[in-house]
């Protein structure tokens, strides 16, 4: 396409661990100029945006190739924008409101989860307000992706598990929601049926390429499917733990989803009893028996690939908050139906530890 000088935007860890370095060999062969922004964290905020965007423009690079997960990708993405756009990031919060120019993007994803490589999307943590917040617009929307499991063998079992959880919440709230638009059921569906088919096994037989491969086409399709229709009410828990705690997005979507998949059972219904049957979960004559299994097996899934129920770090004295900024965010959502700040509550309630 051209481009001769690439922004290479991943974080320390897979510096260190040579993986990043192999993502991009091939580049480096051909004498393409590489210039690196190494220091994303998780949750990134809109301080590594600044930075990436000042080594980007300084470099003269003319697209940028995101390497990593969910975070290098959402702060790649941001910094795309930043690239021809000045002014206050923080107006650009909500989906649609980003501006209409941006670096191209292209993505080398090394999780299985967040589906970002397939949105165009991002969530960037806001320091001051210490929310997620949503920016997105369709020109930060990845020019081209390559899933290469290679380099997803060395990842750790419990991000492994959690990564996977967040492709599953994916799937489900895509499939479930009421906005029937283009190919979020089709592509929910298949993300739904490969976490169940692949996850346990990549996260037992991390060494598994088939495993991975597996994984990462059902993130895709996850992530082909959010950006159609956007998320649902985990998420809008999953955020705000996130964002107060620090705890990592796949892990804060494994502690809300059974809890709000119960609540929402039955006007869910006929969703989640499809997906008990293409899952291979249940084929019991009712309906709801259906749901109800799909449910329990989801919560069984999450168990078998070690995530815990609870969480230590959430405190009870936050909870109101936290209930308020969940509401909040889940407005904008099309779920099954809103969940009430006492249905909330509860589940804060139990996936606080003791």
């Amino acid at each position: 396409l051209g481009h001769t000088s690439v922004l290479v935007v991943t974080d320390r860890a897979l510096r260190d661990l040579g993986l990043a370095d192999e993502a991009v060999a091939g580049l480096n062969r051909d004498g393409v100029t590489l210039t690196w922004y190494d220091k994303v964290d998780p949750d990134p905020t809109y301080g590594h945006v600044e930075e990436g965007a000042r080594i980007l423009k300084e470099s003269g690079a003319t697209a940028i190739l995101a390497v990593g997960g969910g975070s290098s990708i959402d702060c790649a993405k941001v910094i795309a924008f930043r690239k021809y756009n000045d002014g206050d990031m923080t107006k650009w919060a909500g989906m649609g409101n980003g501006p209409d120019e941006a670096a191209p993007l292209f993505v080398i994803p090394t999780t299985s989860g967040t589906g970002s490589e397939a949105t165009m999307g991002a969530v960037i943590t806001n320091q001051a307000s210490h929310k997620k917040e949503i920016i997105g617009g369709e020109a930060i929307h990845p020019k081209a992706v390559a899933l290469d499991a290679c380099l997803m063998v060395g990842l750790p079992k419990p991000i492994t598990a959690a990564t996977g959880i967040d492709a599953l919440t994916h799937g489900i709230e895509a499939y479930i929601c009421i906005w029937d638009r283009g190919t979020r059921q089709e592509n929910g569906r298949l993300a739904v049926q490969g976490v169940f088919r692949w996850l346990e096994r990549a996260v037992s037989h991390p060494e598994d390429i088939e495993a991975r491969q597996g994984m990462a086409v059902a993130a895709y399709h996850a992530g082909v499917a959010i950006n159609q229709v956007g998320v649902g009410n985990v998420h809008a828990i999953a955020h705000q733990l996130g964002a107060r705690y620090g705890i990592p997005h796949g892990q804060a979507n494994a502690l809300a989803l059974p809890h709000v998949l119960q609540a929402c059972l039955a006007d869910a219904e006929t969703a989640l009893a499809e997906l008990a049957v293409v899952t291979a979960v249940s084929d019991a004559a009712s309906p709801a028996a259906r749901a109800q299994a799909f449910v329990d097996a989801v919560t069984d899934l999450i168990r078998k690939v070690g995530i815990d129920e609870t969480d230590a770090r959430i405190q009870a004295a936050d909870w109101e908050v936290l209930a308020h900024a969940a509401m909040d965010e889940s407005d904008g959502y099309v779920s099954p139906r809103l969940l009430t700040k006492p249905e909330i509550m509860d589940t804060l309630k139990r996936i606080t530890a003791g």
